[in-house]
């Protein structure tokens, strides 16, 4: 949950640091909240891969 958190907090400053003319640091932001949300995503689908396979071994 705190990858999805942080995710929010980068692409919140990007928005923002967007709106008020900054790009380099939109542009960072954007990427940064990009590469923690695939982590996020990443990591959310391996713990419900793994908790079906152990789920189908229990049963």
């Amino acid at each position: 949950m705190t990858l999805l958190k942080w995710a929010l907090i980068c692409f919140v400053i990007s928005l923002v640091a967007g709106a008020l003319g900054f790009t380099g640091i939109a542009s960072g932001a954007g990427s940064l909240a990009r590469i923690l949300f695939g982590l996020f995503l990443l990591v959310a689908i391996v713990i419900v891969v793994i908790a079906f396979a152990i789920g189908q071994a229990v049963f």
